[in-house]
């Protein structure tokens, strides 16, 4: 699973950037499965990528915004995939939690045997925590996580077990450090467009890397390579002309470019414009490794094995977003130099990472009956109804898009279609009262 950091639905070459080199993203894209209309489960960073991990919307284990961490109680990927005897490695940005040894939901504790993480973003000379020990990579950040990805790649190539890894950049977030010779090839561009377009093509060049190391290994036709961005792309960034960016619950902010190569499974290339979402990977995977055993707790994902076999022309169940409006978790972008530590009087004060400590408990918010506050939306074929909520839920604001013919959500068609709004509604605000119940514990 590979996954960029603020990477737009537009910022990609197959996508028609005017500008933008990435010849070996669209090759994959080329080969494989494209997905046209593939939607982050949140517009920021960490809550989708719970969502990832476990095929659940992230407001059901209080990751609500960026910084926050997963639950421990909650059922990873890697902790499914470990048990079934495969091999588990997470490189890169974590964002789940404090990546110190003694943290209660750093990689390790989620199910991956070999993790070297940063807490979060990164651009140059990363610094990351080898499983606690603070060290510090050289070059270009993509192409140094993707590089030590590749050495334990090969080791465990060489063994029996089915490998499952997870490589995450922290690119091209925000402050947008490209390697000089990433950025050259945008010299005609302003400072700003020729730094972020360069990290682009360092996220490009590592791909690059990581293919053709899979070639090399003779392990590429029966590996299943998955890339996608966490969330839309911030104002330097091209949402595709869709409305809104990073933190927006409206296109700009959720639909993300993403593509499956998998030469073995997917022989034909393919595109589809079937909705599909970041809560799918958790359940497909599980599939495609055999793993019938998903545990008891509500899934928002589905299993996109019958459209990899061509056998879904539609998405059978609707989308459910939904941000809560509770503000996010700043961590240091270096990550490790004040986390990685031993432990001592300011852990034990609770002066350092005082949210991850926290984690296992029930979030302070009251999340009352019927209320739901913040901005949720909810997809159901080529409708897209968006509900406002203020914190008391005395004011309640509809919306309702047709995104086949306004996919730019310009034209609020609400009144024209209330036996819509009203249809829409009922599915809707019970999938946000079971997301509260789980919230609350329920489903545990």
């Amino acid at each position: 699973l590979v996954m960029s950091d603020d990477q737009g639905w537009g910022d990609i070459g197959y996508n028609g950037h005017p500008v933008l080199k990435t010849p070996n993203l669209d090759a994959a894209a080329a080969s494989g499965l494209r997905f046209d209309r593939f939607y982050a489960a949140a517009p920021s960073c960490s809550p989708t990528r719970a969502s990832v991990l476990t095929g659940r919307h992230p407001n059901r284990m209080g990751v609500f915004s960026w910084g926050m961490p997963i639950r421990p109680q909650e059922t990873t990927l890697a902790e499914v995939l470990k048990r079934e005897g495969y091999v588990t490695g997470h490189f890169g940005k974590w964002h789940l939690g404090s990546v110190r040894a003694d943290s209660p939901v750093n990689p390790g504790a989620n199910g991956f045997d070999r993790w070297v993480s940063a807490s979060n973003f990164y651009d140059l000379n990363p610094e990351l925590s080898d499983q606690g020990r603070d060290i510090k990579l050289k070059g270009e950040g993509s192409v140094a996580t993707v590089d030590v990805a590749l050495d334990w790649i090969r080791e465990k190539a060489l063994g029996e077990a089915p490998i499952f890894a997870v490589i995450w950049f922290g690119s091209p977030h925000f402050p947008h450090h490209a390697a000089p010779e990433d950025a050259a090839l945008y010299a005609d561009q302003p400072k700003k467009h020729r730094e972020y377009l360069g990290e682009i093509t360092g996220v490009d060049r590592a791909f690059g890397l990581l293919r053709n190391e899979l070639t090399a290994l003779g392990i590429k036709d029966n590996t299943l390579v998955w890339f996608n961005s966490d969330n839309g792309a911030m104002p330097v960034g091209d949402s595709g002309d869709a409305r809104g960016g990073k933190h927006a619950v409206y296109e700009g902010g959720l639909r993300v470019p993403a593509f499956i190569e998998w030469p073995q499974g997917i022989p034909v290339p393919m595109v589809s414009p079937v909705r599909c979402c970041t809560t799918d990977i958790f359940p497909t995977i599980l599939e495609v490794a055999g793993v019938s055993e998903t545990g008891h707790r509500p899934l928002d994902g589905i299993s996109l094995v019958p459209l990899i076999h061509g056998e879904m022309a539609l998405r059978p169940i609707p989308l459910g977003f939904w941000n809560a409006g509770i503000p996010g978790t700043f961590t240091n972008p270096a990550g490790v130099a004040n986390k990685v530590l031993p432990k001592n009087e300011e852990w034990s004060a609770g002066k350092v990472e005082r949210v991850t400590r926290r984690v296992e408990k029930i979030p302070k918010q009251k999340f009352p009956d019927a209320v739901y506050s913040g901005h949720s939306a909810w997809i159901s074929g080529d409708w897209k109804l968006h509900r406002i909520s203020s914190s008391d839920g005395e004011k309640v604001k509809w919306s309702l898009y047709n995104l086949t013919n306004d996919p730019q959500e310009n034209k609020d068609v609400a009144k024209a279609y209330p036996e819509i709004v009203v249809d829409l509604k009922v599915g809707m605000e019970a999938w946000l009262e079971s997301v509260v119940q789980s919230l609350r514990g329920r489903d545990y």
